[in-house]
């Protein structure tokens, strides 16, 4: 299997150049799983609520229907993330595309800083996307931080994690290959670059998209402070097998009875 990134420098709220910077980047690249930044299509840094929600959409929208686009020009299952409108709530969204078709929508559990004030948290239950014969997993950004999430994906059969990202924080890319290799599954992690001066914040984006394999390697790493794509193969068959050696099995060693502090 074919999984790659696209780390972008979004322009705020310069949707069709944001679109278009993606679609130059990739040029004719094929591959079977593409994973897009955090809100790339938009940029990050909001100054209130109300223009966080002047840039929500459905899955029915603009971001959806590039996705879509995507997903048949590449060939890939894309994920990339947008904010979802659902009646009077906004969420930090990412949604999964496969061929024509939004094959669902995952809501960030775990809001970072300032998003407190736009979104809503997170509403849906972690779940599993099958697709080209594996199971695809997704969490954004901040998510990361907290090992339950990636944990719960993995008990629920992920072969690999796409994680779209605006990372500020410098901790991610090196803590993701001891998520990986403890889980035993293959993860996309897609950063942005570039800074946004907006209101009361600036953000530096760290960029360094990764790659990571069920053994905690780096299969690809992207640089801090430029655009990059990159595609590695994996064989995906390779995170179903949750022997650490002869004596050790990642989940079933689990004492899940000493766990529980409820």
């Amino acid at each position: 299997m074919k999984i790659g990134y696209v780390q972008t420098s979004p322009i705020f709220g310069e949707i069709t150049q944001n679109f278009k910077q993606v679609e130059d980047l990739l040029g004719n690249a094929k591959g079977d799983l593409l994973v897009l930044p955090e809100l790339f299509a938009i940029g990050y840094t909001f100054i209130s609520k109300e223009e966080a929600e002047s840039m929500a959409e459905t899955t029915e929208g603009k971001t959806a229907n590039f996705l879509i686009g995507l997903a048949k020009k590449t060939g890939a299952v894309v994920v990339g993330g947008f904010i979802e409108k659902d009646g009077k709530q906004i969420y930090n969204s990412s949604m999964i595309v496969s061929g024509s078709e939004v094959l669902g929508t995952y809501r960030k559990l775990h809001l970072y800083y300032k998003e407190k004030l736009w979104f809503s948290p997170g509403n849906k239950p972690l779940e599993i996307f099958e697709v080209k014969k594996t199971k695809v997993g997704i969490m954004i950004c901040f998510d990361w931080f907290f090992p339950e999430t990636l944990r719960s994906l993995a008990l629920l059969g992920a072969d690999i994690i796409a994680h779209p990202a605006n990372l500020v924080l410098p901790y991610c890319q090196r803590a993701m290959t001891t998520r990986c290799l403890v889980n035993r599954v293959f993860a996309v992690t897609c950063n942005r670059i570039g800074n946004e001066a907006r209101g009361e914040d600036n953000f530096v984006f760290t960029g360094g998209s990764q790659i990571t394999s069920y053994k905690g390697e780096v299969l690809s790493s992207a640089p801090k402070d430029k655009p990059h794509i990159d595609f590695v193969e994996i064989d995906v068959k390779q995170a179903r097998d949750k022997n650490l050696n002869k004596y050790n099995n990642v989940f079933s060693d689990r004492r899940t009875e000493f766990y529980s502090l409820e």
